[in-house]
């Protein structure tokens, strides 16, 4: 069996465990299992620490850009939010899944589980 990158599967989608199944079941929701190699995906939910990351990168580039439009081109208000408000909507909605993605291979990739989840 070759060896997996776990961060390259799970940033593109696929199974961190074996490479071929799909981890994602909607556009976020992590599936329970891989279709392909039965692994327990399901025990492996990252909350939001996805869409933290995905905001302070996304934020900081929308925001420089925004602020660099403004004092260097002098736009409007107007043509400030036509512009960057839809770049910054498909900004986060283009990084959201391969963030989820790389967070859950990184929990994969590193043992790690959600202490008390199957405890209590």
């Amino acid at each position: 069996m070759t060896q997996v990158n776990p961060y390259l599967a799970g940033a593109t989608g696929r199974c961190p465990h074996c490479g071929e199944g799909m981890l994602f079941d909607g556009f976020l929701k992590v599936g329970k299992t891989c279709e392909a190699c039965g692994f327990d995906l399901g025990a492996h939910e990252t909350g939001d620490g996805a869409s933290t990351f995905v905001i302070l990168i996304a934020g900081f580039l929308c925001a420089f850009g925004a602020l660099f439009s403004m004092f260097a081109f002098n736009w409007p208000v107007w043509l400030l939010l036509v512009v960057w408000l839809p770049v910054t909507l498909v900004a986060c909605l283009g990084l959201m899944r391969p963030a989820k993605g790389l967070m859950v291979a990184a929990h994969i990739a590193n043992n790690a589980s959600e202490a008390g989840r199957h405890d209590v």
